[in-house]
């Protein structure tokens, strides 16, 4: 299981052939990527991202503990950037490696609306006109409730 957390961009070919290279028993890698995106109005100019690093590495550490102990996965993988990003830069990763792809696509979905919602990362807005905090949204809570019956 490989957790980074980092300021510096990465490239997503490269890490997901890198992942997958790794692999020696699965039949499925699944990567989900994340992306800034403006927001409606299209006045966002960058996100600021924070966190704690004790803090956010040891949340991620059992999140991604949490999918292996729950689907049968060779591998997981996540990374999560963090500092000043501009649209269309890319905030996050996660892959999985499983046997079989309805693990790797489970296992993928779990880490992702975890990450979402659980993971301690502050996430504040720069449009061109305003600052604001991202506040948690009621979907994302919803979409734990799958994971936890």
């Amino acid at each position: 299981m490989d957790i980074r957390v980092q300021e510096e961009a990465f490239w997503l070919g490269e890490e997901t052939e890198k992942f997958a290279s790794k692999t020696s028993t699965s039949g499925a890698v699944v990567t989900f990527t994340g992306i800034v995106r403006n927001n409606a109005a299209g006045t966002l100019e960058r996100m600021e991202i924070e966190h704690y690093p004790e803090m956010t590495e040891k949340a991620l550490q059992s999140i991604a503990g949490e999918a292996k102990t729950k689907w049968a996965l060779e591998d997981a993988l996540v990374v999560h950037r963090f500092g000043s990003l501009r649209v269309g830069e890319t905030i996050m990763m996660v892959a999985t490696a499983a046997p079989h792809r309805k693990d790797a696509f489970e296992a993928a979905e779990f880490l992702m609306d975890f990450l979402k919602s659980r993971a301690p990362f502050w996430k504040k807005e720069i449009t061109s006109d305003d600052t604001n905090w991202v506040a948690a949204k009621d979907t994302d809570e919803a979409a734990l409730k799958r994971w936890t019956k």
